[in-house]
């Protein structure tokens, strides 16, 4: 059965077996982990996933793809598919109690962000995510303060996981190829958050404003939310831009609306 990649899910299949073996020696699976695929495509590497015994679930959204990897790997008795939209897929329904999943995916460029924060919410159930991006993404992910790439995506990431990115892969490894490099980043959510922040919410809400005009100064971009006496209280220099600010300083920042509700009106 041959399968044509559809743009509108933004299909690119790895094919180089010298990277999947790559993947697959990264992600060193057990047979006692619990594995879940996201966009297992024509099954690449679940195939490989399968050989080392581990129970495995994927979640493919397209209908063609599904009903392929059926006939593909019919009766194997640790397998099972999942024909739905990861992005409103439910992932905390496949862990058992106390279960930590093990997460990867080719991720289509197109919902690469708001799947990895969706897979966030249900981080307290996954022990680590591996995923083949696009490599200005893992570069943004990865990033540190001072680094043109460091931003939102950076510090809100972080925040929430360790990140790593472990080899780029060329354009020739997939077909149909695409323009971009890729790259393949492990994310491992963290046990303890890294710093205390009294509310996600304020932290997203205080990086995003620091990091939507980049060039102004924190005195410009934060001024409907924070003071210089503030800033300055907080030994953070007005003059700086977000870009300089460490994940500890944002911490600082978002605490401070929420302890001190009223300078946060406009």
């Amino acid at each position: 059965m041959t399968h044509i990649a559809r743009k509108r899910f933004g299909q690119n299949f790895l094919h180089d077996q010298s990277v999947i073996r790559h993947i697959i020696a990264c992600l060193d699976a057990k047979p006692d982990q619990h594995w879940v695929e996201i966009g297992p495509g024509q099954g690449a590497l679940t195939e490989p996933l399968l050989k080392t015994g581990a129970r495995l679930d994927v979640v493919e959204l397209d209908r063609d793809l599904v009903e392929l990897l059926k006939k593909k790997f019919a009766g194997q008795t640790h397998f099972e598919i999942h024909s739905a939209d990861a992005l409103k897929f439910d992932f905390s329904t496949l862990a058992k109690e106390d279960e930590r999943l093990r997460i990867v995916g080719n991720l289509p460029y197109n919902i690469s962000t708001p799947l990895m924060f969706h897979l966030l919410s249900n981080a307290h159930c996954i022990e680590d995510m591996h995923f083949m991006l696009q490599k200005e993404v893992v570069d943004r992910l990865c990033a540190e303060p001072g680094n043109k790439q460091y931003g939102r995506l950076s510090v809100m990431m972080q925040y929430a996981c360790e990140a790593e990115c472990l080899f780029d892969v060329p354009p020739e490894s997939f077909d149909p190829a695409p323009k971009v490099i890729s790259s393949i980043v492990r994310l491992t959510p963290h046990r303890r958050p890294p710093v205390q922040v009294d509310s996600r919410e304020n932290l997203n809400r205080v990086v995003t404003q620091a990091f939507s005009q980049r060039r102004k100064t924190l005195r410009n971009s934060l001024k409907d939310l924070i003071s210089d006496n503030d800033l300055n209280a907080l030994s953070i220099d007005p003059k700086l831009r977000a870009e300089n600010l460490t994940l500890s300083d944002f911490a600082k920042l978002s605490n401070l609306l929420d302890n001190v509700p009223q300078i946060s009106a406009s």
